[in-house]
């Protein structure tokens, strides 16, 4: 049932345009909250990932539905391309941690990690909610180790969000060549 009124909430938000507050320059909030790879939960901090490297940091409405659970297979298909280019992957949603346990091992085929947002705060942070309800919009962003916004795209279709963000990473890898 409440992935029926999640699907028919997103069909009746398909028709509002998308958006995203943070442009290319912004600073990233740095959050940290629980997450899953593969079932297994941990604290995701990522401040500490942007240490690593870029990240790409999506959000998506809902768990489990079927835009949703279309974009976990195409990023996860993307993950090796994402790991090149020295980039890693965090999903990110309303979903509880025990929603996201699952989804993390069969939509994200335990290749990257999903992270809780049942209050909202990173959603709100990032200015990635729908109109109505609590779920987060789609939103791509990718952000440089130093903190800031590189890229952003936002589309309620699933379609372009890795594309766009591995065609953003190559850019910046060019002008960024690593060390």
């Amino acid at each position: 049932m409440k992935h029926q009124i999640a699907i028919a909430l997103l069909s009746a938000v398909c028709m509002l345009p998308a958006h995203a507050a943070l442009k290319p320059g912004d600073a990233a909030p740095v959050f940290s909250t629980q997450a899953s790879l593969g079932g297994k939960v941990y604290g995701y901090a990522l401040a500490d990932e942007l240490k690593k490297g870029p990240v790409v940091l999506y959000f998506y409405p809902a768990a489990f539905t079927s835009g949703c659970t279309v974009e976990a297979h195409l990023f996860a298909e993307a993950v090796e391309q994402y790991k090149a280019l020295g980039a890693t992957v965090i999903g990110v949603s309303h979903d509880d941690i025990d929603t996201l346990k699952r989804f993390s091992v069969s939509e994200c085929r335990g290749k990257f990690p999903v992270a809780a947002d049942t209050d909202g705060s990173i959603i709100k942070q990032y200015d990635a909610g729908l109109p109505v309800g609590k779920m987060a919009s789609r939103i791509s962003y990718v952000i440089a180790p130093d903190g800031k916004v590189i890229y952003e795209y936002s589309s309620l279709s699933p379609d372009k969000h890795v594309s766009n963000t591995l065609q953003a990473l190559r850019d910046w890898r060019t002008a960024h060549p690593a060390r």
